[in-house]
């Protein structure tokens, strides 16, 4: 797979089909998504590319809420990297992108630059100025360049549509096991391990100490049971997600602190990944540290027990 990120770098294609959406998250609705464009792609001999955008559209639109991402662009790339798609084009989504007219997105776009011949989108796609465009206006606009539009049906899981709305809701109630059947992964976040205040080390459970990119959505608040890859392998692990209110030292500031099960080793500067599978509980303020201490084995051990059981 090759990545454009710039409408200057577009290769000269014959003709393509095209996957459109925000794709955050990459959840099961857009796997769908890409697998049909790829299979209707291959038969009509087409380049299959997917189309999404740097920044979330809801950013740039409605400055007054921010909608944090489930991915990092990396982790997205990495996702379909790994799928036999031709190309992943990143559009800078700004302000000047937001006013364009419908028509003019599917004319001076999809048809002049990406000599689009197959549109692939779900079902609630919306496009243009305003998101005016939807899958009718879409098919429509096919009809009059020469393209066909496939429009995916939704998906459902529990009689409830996969939606990354729905995911973000999940995730910031602690709801990891929802989130999982929606994204058809743990939901995860990538970090490189800082020094912290060794209070785990001193208490006699060490954390790998990452924080969150700020664009990134966060569980709420707690202890999780995770498991963590580092250097390729993957470690069960517990995480706590806080601001450590016990200490009284982080203002509004949100750690993310891991203690691997089994592990012995320094990994500071090290990259790693903490995958989210379920909230053990809420982040407590603890009268001391020994109280704190004492939560901690017991939360290493209902961990320790989890695992045992093969529960993730």
């Amino acid at each position: 797979m090759e990545t454009i990120r710039s409408i200057n770098d577009i290769p000269p294609f014959c003709h393509t089909g095209v996957g459109l959406g925000n794709f955050d998250g990459l959840h099961i609705g857009h796997m769908a998504l890409i697998n049909i464009l790829y299979n209707a792609s291959k038969l009509s001999g087409l380049q299959s590319v997917v189309y999404t955008f740097t920044r979330h559209p809801d950013n740039v639109i409605n400055k007054n809420k921010y909608t944090p991402l489930l991915m990092p662009p990396e982790k997205k790339e990495q996702i379909l990297g790994q799928l036999p798609i031709d190309y992943l084009f990143y559009e800078e989504f700004d302000e000047n992108f937001a006013r364009m007219e419908p028509a003019d997105f599917v004319k001076n776009i999809l048809v002049d630059k990406l000599k689009i011949k197959l549109a692939v989108a779900g079902f609630n796609y919306t496009f243009g100025y305003k998101g005016e465009g939807n899958a009718v206006l879409l098919k429509k606009l096919g009809e009059q360049y020469g393209f066909t539009t496939v429009i995916v049906p939704p998906i459902k899981v529990n009689n409830e549509i996969v939606s990354s709305t729905s995911i973000r809701e999940y995730i910031s109630n602690g709801k990891m096991e929802e989130a999982f059947y929606m994204l058809g992964r743990p939901y995860s976040i990538i970090g490189v391990v800082e020094t912290g205040y060794k209070l785990g080390t001193k208490l006699g459970f060490p954390t790998a100490n990452i924080t969150p990119a700020p664009y990134l959505l966060l569980p709420s608040f707690g202890v999780y049971l995770t498991k963590t890859l580092l250097d390729g392998k993957l470690y069960n692990s517990i995480t706590n997600v806080g601001i450590k209110p016990t200490l009284e030292i982080s203002g509004q500031k949100v750690y993310i602190e891991t203690h691997i099960l089994n592990f012995e080793g320094s990994i500071y500067r090290k990259p790693i990944e903490v995958y989210f599978f379920h909230k053990l509980r809420d982040e407590i303020k603890f009268k001391d540290k020994n109280e704190l201490a004492n939560q901690i084995k017991s939360d290493v051990a209902n961990a320790t027990s989890l695992f045992s059981r093969h529960v993730v």
